[in-house]
């Protein structure tokens, strides 16, 4: 080997360190890691943070050990402009699925509605919900489904706040008993406050009513000749008791003249 050829060789050697000394040097990007949603320690089981507006937030909590259906719920209220701090508690029947903030009668108080989920032969809902005005909270009684609205409940519940109002959902069953199957259809409900009290409106053509409504069209609709047979017959039924009342007065009066005569 020639200095020529080496002196290739020294300079390719070279530039083959500069370019992976040059790629070494690239900064290498890294995405933000995202920080894990802290794991609850026991007794808590669920934690949710609901801001109302800027210093007024309510942390709903619940825990309990043992059962996963029964324990206890907690409304934390922080209002930290006027730095005071209150509790609202109570006993929970099932798991808490979530919690919403409406103000469904539109008086600047903010209803606080806690969605729970039991479970015996179905999987029911219960909702726990208050009205906080300042630091008082006031419980509203949650209405219970009336027999004609449990027609082909069998719970699994969906809930969400849409226009400030409360709507429920639920799938429709040809029957309330375990052998039930589901019919496709879901009855769906508003809910509203007024007074404190909650008002309830259907919302959705269920499976019930299209029954009722299909057996009326079923109905064999009445034709016009039919119509202008019952008619008739009315007329002749009306003339006939006319007649008949007409041929008695006459014979009452004839009587009566004969009585008179023989007199």
């Amino acid at each position: 080997m020639n200095c020529k050829q080496s002196l290739n060789l020294l300079m390719l050697s070279c530039v083959m360190l500069l370019a992976a000394c040059s790629d070494d040097s690239k900064p290498k990007t890294t995405l933000p890691a995202v920080p894990a949603r802290p794991a609850l320690m026991p007794p808590f089981r669920f934690h949710k943070l609901v801001e109302v507006s800027p210093g007024q937030d309510y942390d709903v909590v619940s825990w309990g050990r043992g059962a996963k259906t029964a324990g206890a719920f907690a409304i934390l209220h922080s209002d930290s402009s006027a730095v005071k701090f209150t509790t609202t508690t109570g006993d929970l029947d099932g798991e808490i699925v979530d919690a919403y903030n409406s103000d469904m009668d539109l008086d600047g108080n903010p209803e606080i509605l806690i969605q729970a989920k039991g479970r015996d032969t179905i999987n029911y809902a219960n909702i726990y919900a208050f009205e906080f005005n300042g630091s008082n909270a006031h419980k509203l009684d949650f209405p219970k489904l009336t027999k004609s609205q449990r027609t082909g409940y069998r719970g699994d519940d969906n809930f969400y706040i849409k226009d400030g109002k409360l709507i429920r959902e639920f799938p429709i069953y040809d029957g309330n008993s375990k052998a039930a199957k589901p019919t496709g259809a879901k009855r769906q409900f508003e809910y509203g406050l007024r007074n404190n009290e909650f008002t309830i409106k259907q919302l959705s053509k269920d499976s019930t009513d299209k029954k009722s409504a299909t057996a009326t069209a079923n109905q064999p609709a009445k034709s016009n000749n039919s119509s202008k047979k019952e008619e008739s017959s009315s007329k002749k039924e009306t003339t006939s008791k006319k007649s008949k009342k007409h041929t008695e007065e006459t014979s009452h009066k004839k009587k009566k003249r004969k009585h008179r005569s023989g007199e």
